[in-house]
C-alpha cells in the first residue's frame, strides 16, 4: 500500500512552530501529489496559509452538537473526529501536541487508516500533569508510529513506545532556501517568536542592557507577538531603551527582515526544535541559545564552534556570550559560516523526503 492520502490533525493554524512544520509538510505532500486535508478543532485569528488544493475540515462541535453537559460534549467532540476519518479515509494520520495526540489514537481505534502522533516539545510540559503523562506513557503503545524531534523526548517514554518511534528532522521553511546575504551586516540583535513567559524575552532585554553601554551601536529587535510585549515594551522604557528596542510584533516576510542582523539570540526556557533558530543559523547569523530541554538547541548547535550555547535562565552567561561575538569578528564570522551550512542539512527537499519515506513504511506495515 502506497501514500496517497494524509491527514494533520492539529489545534489550529496559528503562527507557532508547530503549524508551520505541518504547513510546510502538507504542501510538499501536496505538490507531489498526494491528497492532503487538514483537520483543526478551530481557525485561529492569524494563520499560515495553505494552497487551495490543501482541504480544511474543523472537528469542533457546533450549534446543537454542544450541550451543558461536558461528558456529552467530549463524546460529541469524539463522535465527530471519528466520523471524519470515516469520511475522509486516510492513509495515515498525522497528530501534533498534547491532548490531539490522545484524541487520534482513540477516535482511529478499529479503522484502516495509521495514526502516527508527534511529540513537539518538552514531554513534561506537553503532558503537564500525572493523568496526562500516565496516559501518554501507556496509550502511545496504541499509535502506529510517534515522532520525535529529540532523543531526550524520546527518552521519556517507556521502551515499547521508544521501539515504534522515530525522530524526524524539521524541513526548512523554503523562503530560507537563499543564497546567503554577503552585504554589510546591520548592528542588530534579533529574537523571533511567541512573545510569552516560556521565550523569556526578559533575559534578553536584561542582557542587552548590560551590552549596550560598551556597544550604543547595537539595537534589539524582537519578533512576535504574544502577552508579554506591551509588559516588554514598557520594562524597556523603564530601563530607558525606548530607542534601542523595537518590538514590530507579527511579520511574514522573517528571512528578509533578519539577514541583515548580526546575532540571533533564543532565550526560551524549553523547546522542541525551534524553528526559528534553524532559520537564523541556516541565513548565517552568529547564534545564541539557551541550553533548554528537551535538547533541540545543543543538537544543532556545537558550542563555538556554530553556535553559543548558555545555561538557561543565566543572564549574566548570556550577557558574556554576547559580548563574546561582539567583540570577536573571527568569532563572528566563524559562527556564521558554519552555522550556514545546516541550509544544506535541512534544505526541503532532502527532509521532506525523509518524512514520505517513513510514513509510506507505515502505511505498509
Amino acid at each position: 500500500m502506497g501514500l496517497k492520502k494524509i491527514a494533520f490533525y492539529i489545534n489550529s493554524l496559528d503562527k507557532g512552530g508547530a503549524q508551520r512544520v505541518i504547513v510546510n509538510v502538507a504542501e510538499a505532500f501536496y505538490q507531489e501529489g498526494i491528497q492532503v486535508v487538514l483537520v483543526t478543532t478551530f481557525q485561529a485569528e492569524e494563520e499560515y496559509q495553505v494552497s487551495d488544493g490543501i482541504r480544511r475540515v474543523y472537528s469542533e462541535i457546533t450549534g446543537d452538537e454542544v450541550t451543558g453537559s461536558r461528558i456529552r460534549n467530549f463524546k460529541n467532540r469524539f463522535t465527530k473526529l471519528r466520523n471524519i476519518w470515516k469520511q475522509e479515509a486516510p492513509d495515515v494520520i498525522v497528530s501534533f501536541i498534547g491532548k490531539n495526540n490522545f484524541m487520534a489514537i482513540a477516535t482511529v481505534q478499529g479503522l484502516p487508516t495509521k495514526v502516527a502522533v508527534s511529540v513537539r516539545g518538552e514531554p513534561t510540559e506537553e503532558y503537564y500533569n500525572k493523568v496526562m503523562r500516565f496516559i501518554a506513557k501507556h496509550l502511545f503503545n496504541r499509535a502506529d508510529g510517534v515522532i520525535f524531534q529529540t532523543a531526550d523526548a524520546r527518552a521519556f517514554f517507556p521502551e515499547k513506545v521508544q521501539r515504534k518511534s522515530v525522530i524526524l528532522p524539521n524541513p526548512l521553511d523554503v523562503a530560507c532556501i537563499r543564497p546567503r546575504y554577503q552585504g554589510e551586516k546591520e548592528n542588530v540583535i534579533v529574537a523571533v517568536g511567541r512573545v510569552d513567559e516560556n521565550k523569556n524575552h526578559k533575559m534578553l532585554i536584561d542582557a542587552f542592557a548590560a551590552v549596550q553601554g560598551k556597544h550604543p551601536e547595537m539595537k534589539l529587535v524582537i519578533y512576535g507577538n504574544g502577552d508579554q510585549r506591551d509588559p516588554l515594551l514598557q520594562y524597556g522604557r523603564e530601563l530607558g531603551l525606548q530607542d534601542r528596542i523595537q518590538m514590530p510584533g507579527n511579520v511574514s516576510d522573517i528571512p528578509e527582515k533578519i539577514e541583515r542582523a548580526r546575532i540571533f539570540v533564543l532565550t526560551s526556557d524549553t523547546e522542541g526544535m525551534p524553528n526559528a533558530l534553524l532559520e537564523a543559523m541556516s541565513l548565517g547569523l552568529a547564534v545564541i541559545s539557551t541550553d533548554c530541554p528537551c535538547g533541540g538547541p545543543r543538537t544543532v548547535i556545537q558550542d563555538g564552534e556554530n553556535g553559543l550555547l548558555v545555561p538557561v535562565r543565566d543572564t549574566a552567561a548570556l550577557t558574556r556570550a554576547l559580548h563574546r561575538i561582539l567583540e570577536s569578528p573571527a568569532l563572528e564570522r566563524k559562527l556564521s559560516d558554519n552555522a550556514s551550512q545546516l541550509q544544506q542539512e535541512l534544505s526541503p527537499d532532502k527532509v521532506n523526503k525523509v518524512w514520505r519515506a517513513y510514513l509510506t513504511a507505515l502505511c505498509k506495515k
